[in-house]
């Protein structure tokens, strides 16, 4: 019986023995599985820290650099050996100041990550822009062992940002300053004169009888006078002095630190005649004179607007008196003429008169020329002077408050438009109405969408609206909220004539906008050489890049058409594929599409 027991006792202790090295060897299996696992990781993380397009550094607690990532040399210049053991001051470029640093380790030190735009400096002491993310690396006691920092280089995008920004402040065609940094440039030369007891004078400027060269040379001609006149404007007048142009003909200079409203005439005398030498326009000698007004800071106006309305009129009042010469502002010259107080009145019952209307312009795909919708344009057939341009009667409008009510019979119109059409049985497309600044601020937009739309039983996709930079930029809380609620409804907004007024990039993405609209003035210029198309191209890429489609106005040509497609613009609209229509005439294009 002992040896039994003893026999058993022994099976036990190699089972119990066994059953031990059975658990031993599945603890080391699972550790060999976890040291494997943890071996690829860091593989994956060395193979994503070696391989990434982004700049990686890593420092320790004191911030010495203890590991930098290819991309890091090849953006930076410098080699891995050049910077381990020292600090990412090495890329310091002096573009930021101490509060700078100070702040940014504040914020690293109190929520463990910094991010932002930095400028560095390179090897070659190049200065480039970069965004920089860093994050705070804790121990288990939760104290900073290393900091993480990735950056990119944003060079190409600064860049396009700058060409946005030129933009958005110059005129295409000449390089000269727009209205908006005209505006800019006059209000500070207003608050620079009290204090310097000078005076600020503003000068408009219409060439003479532009059109006939425009009809009878052509439009490229009528640029190349517009190029030349620029040139010349600038050479006449000072450094501290601004030459602009405002559109079409139009030239307006600002004249800072004046001793007498004198001097300003001088300096117009002397512009009016350089101005008409002869010049060289495709193998023609022609001599083109202007008209010019003056208004001067503080006798005839303390703001932009009203120097410029002054300098205005003064102008129109030298063509009157012989053309070829200036008028100073005064107290005679009305501040509105006589025909457009008639025409003033006349727009009070254009509505009731039944005389407004609206003309429709196709919207087709760039690639395929398919029809995709249309803009709504509204015209004046006026009881006596027929069709009168929107760009006489709109301001008139605006200034006399009955924009809204117009603004609201279009939306109206459009809808009772689309609602026949969907009667008819056409297969309609989506229609584009331009909203005014004031019926945008001051009307509840989204609710009288909603009545309308309700009224005539309209899905919300078929209309479209289209605002201005500069609207939105007036009140951006206001405007952000309005189209969020717009959005929701499922009302798409496109921004136009892009590129005139603000062009801010972090201001488009807090719009929720569907599209860029590309202005006209732009468009216009395009040609196999012209720089706009630089311009162009840039407006179109970056939209993209912001998941925004794009729309040219104002396409005329077969070389502009082109151009856009192979640039990857979206929709185009323009005399190329339609005028604006009569509703029975685009009624015909909803049939054939």
């Amino acid at each position: 019986m002992l040896l039994v027991g003893y026999a058993l006792y022994a099976l036990f202790r190699i089972g119990r023995d066994r059953r031990s090295l059975i658990i031993a060897h599945l603890d080391l299996e699972n550790r060999f599985q976890a040291q494997r696992r943890a071996e690829e990781e860091l593989r994956l993380y060395a193979t994503m820290f070696t391989n990434a397009s982004e700049g990686m550094t890593i420092t320790d607690a004191t911030t010495k650099i203890i590991a930098v990532n290819p991309a890091f040399c090849q953006i930076t210049g410098y080699s891995k050996e050049e910077v381990i053991g020292k600090t990412p001051r090495i890329l310091n470029s002096g573009r930021q100041n101490d509060v700078f640093y100070q702040n940014m380790w504040n914020t690293l030190n109190s929520q463990g990550q910094w991010k932002g735009e930095i400028w560095n400096a390179r090897k070659d002491g190049s200065i480039f822009p970069e965004w920089l993310s860093i994050t705070a690396i804790t121990d288990q006691n939760h104290l900073p062992s290393h900091y993480l920092g990735v950056f990119t280089d944003i060079t190409e995008r600064k860049q396009s940002e700058a060409r946005i920004h030129h933009l958005a402040h110059h005129d295409a065609l000449t390089g000269l300053p727009n209205r908006l940094l005209l505006s800019e440039r006059i209000q500070h030369g207003i608050q620079t004169s009290p204090s310097s007891h000078l005076k600020t004078a503003v000068i408009f400027i219409d060439l003479d009888r532009f059109k006939n060269i425009n009809d009878t040379l052509g439009h490229s001609v009528g640029d190349d006078l517009l190029i030349q006149v620029a040139h010349r404007g600038l050479s006449v007048l000072r450094e501290t002095d601004t030459f602009s142009r405002q559109g079409g003909d139009e030239f307006v200079a600002v004249l800072t630190g004046l001793s007498s409203r004198q001097e300003a005439g001088r300096i117009c005398d002397e512009l009016l005649n350089t101005l008409c030498q002869p010049y060289l326009l495709a193998g023609h000698e022609l001599t083109v004179s202007g008209s010019a007004g003056i208004a001067v800071y503080p006798e005839d106006g303390d703001n932009a607007t009203e120097l410029l309305r002054k300098a205005d009129l003064a102008m129109y009042r030298a063509k009157e008196i012989g053309r070829n010469t200036f008028c100073y502002f005064s107290a005679e010259i009305s501040t509105t003429s006589i025909g457009e107080l008639l025409l003033e009145n006349d727009l009070f019952t254009a509505l009731e008169r039944g005389e407004l209307l609206l003309h429709y312009q196709a919207k087709v795909d760039s690639r395929t020329g398919e029809l995709v919708g249309a803009e709504a344009l509204m015209r004046w057939n006026h009881k006596t002077h027929g069709l009168i341009s929107p760009q006489i009667f709109i301001p008139l409008a605006e200034e006399s408050g009955l924009i809204n009510a117009m603004g609201e019979w279009a939306i109206r119109t459009v809808c009772a438009q689309l609602r026949s059409w969907i009667d008819e049985g056409l297969q309609v497309l989506p229609i584009a109405v331009n909203i005014s600044a004031h019926q945008f601020v001051q009307q509840a937009l989204p609710q009288l969408l909603a009545d309308i739309l309700a009224e005539f039983a309209i899905p919300a996709q078929l209309i479209e609206l289209e605002l201005t930079e500069s609207m939105l930029m007036g009140n951006a809380s206001h405007a952000a909220s309005t189209l969020h609620q717009l959005k929701d409804m499922g009302i798409e907004v496109s921004i136009d004539d892009f590129g005139t007024g603000y062009s801010s990039l972090s201001y488009l993405h807090q719009f929720p906008v569907h599209a860029l609209k590309i202005d006209r003035s732009f468009i216009s210029q395009i040609n196999e050489n012209s720089e706009p198309i630089r311009l162009a191209s840039a407006i179109i890429a970056m939209a993209h890049e912001l998941g925004l489609q794009v729309i040219a106005e104002g396409v005329e040509t077969e070389v502009q058409a082109r151009y856009l497609v192979e640039h990857g613009c979206d929709i185009s609209q323009g005399f190329l594929y339609s005028k604006p229509l009569p509703a029975a005439d685009f009624a015909k294009q909803l049939k054939l599409g």
